[in-house]
């Protein structure tokens, strides 16, 4: 076991607290994936929490009666974003600890036993853990899968979608991270000038304002339905990137890293060698061995025996994800104002 482990493992129950948790799920309209999750979510190992849903209208009573159980209130939030409907909590949930996560997600059994022991050490503001790929889903989706879970794709960060070791983290999606209440009342929620990236802003100021720890326990497990390739991956990418690249000048302590810089080198080298092998011949060669060995990095981190047309798949989507989280990379570092 690490120092880090070990000093991790360590913390469980520093303090004496009594959690309740508030799942906290927002969404549009009642959709097939939340029928999905709700036998996960009323059947969670854990005696003692509510699960909120803020849709943007309540669903007819028909809806309503499906989803009737006593840990589930479905709260109508009106037309608006996910941020502003996840600090709707603040006001409805009833739970000292607030645990999110997307509507097209959904719990292990024991996602909330594996977070309550950490918040009995004060220090600690919130914890995550990696959202995985379902194992009962379609090719394209699996596909997509398999492109951010490779490291070449996603770098340090794969352990947002596969268990890795246990650390300290200062980015953990919203799709599962969990925070206690007085921690994000005390931020003042989610920052919903953001978005995506209102996580990535959350964290920061759990970790600089707060000055509380973030833990990312692989234990702390969701699974996360994947965009399917080519189109939604893509289109979710470029989000991803153009929010990136505005945090690079608005948030450089967590956006400003090699890793969400390598797309965009290797965007630029795939566009200016040519270039430059046109007036030093030599430099073909070294164009040529970078992109034989990216190919070689890119089909042995997606390939996949138990998936062979999927792997198939992800190895040219991966390809076209660099491409993409590159050029709206540039988009969001020269865009003044963060849309939706």
């Amino acid at each position: 076991m690490s120092h880090v482990e070990t000093r991790l493992k360590n913390c469980y129950h520093s303090y004496d607290m009594n959690v309740k948790f508030s799942v906290v799920i927002p969404v549009r309209a009642i959709n097939d994936f939340i029928r999905e999750a709700f036998p996960h979510l009323i059947n969670i190992d854990y005696p003692d929490y509510e699960v909120l849903i803020f849709p943007d209208e309540l669903p007819d009573q028909s809806v309503l009666d499906e989803l009737s159980n006593p840990r589930v209130r479905i709260i109508a939030s009106g037309k608006t974003g996910p941020a502003q409907k996840r600090d709707m909590a603040m006001k409805y949930a009833t739970g000292n600890v607030f645990a999110f996560i997307d509507d097209d997600a959904f719990p292990r059994q024991d996602w909330l036993k594996n977070a309550e022991k950490w918040f009995g050490d004060d220090g600690i503001g919130a914890v995550g853990g990696p959202a995985v790929t379902p194992e009962n889903v379609g090719l394209l989706e699996r596909a997509g899968g398999i492109v951010l879970a490779s490291p070449l794709c996603s770098g340090g960060y794969v352990r947002r979608y596969i268990p890795k070791k246990l650390c300290d983290d200062d980015d953990i999606p919203s799709v599962n991270l969990i925070v206690r209440r007085d921690v994000f009342e005390g931020v003042n929620g989610f920052d919903s000038n953001y978005y995506p990236g209102e996580d990535t802003k959350l964290c920061l100021d759990i970790t600089d304002k707060a000055k509380k720890r973030i833990v990312y326990d692989p234990n702390i497990l969701v699974y996360h339905h994947r965009r399917p390739i080519f189109r939604k991956h893509l289109k979710q990418i470029s989000n991803y990137a153009r929010h990136r690249g505005f945090f690079m000048k608005k948030l450089p302590k967590t956006s400003l890293r090699p890793a969400y810089l390598l797309p965009l080198l290797f965007l630029l080298g795939i566009i200016l060698g040519p270039v430059v092998s046109h007036f030093f011949p030599v430099c073909w060669y070294i164009y040529a061995s970078v992109l034989g060995l990216y190919a070689l990095l890119d089909f042995a981190t997606t390939f996949s025996a138990r998936h062979m047309a999927a792997s198939i798949l992800a190895f040219f989507a991966l390809f076209l994800t660099h491409m993409t989280y590159g050029i709206f990379t540039i988009v969001g570092l020269f865009q003044k104002k963060l849309t939706r």
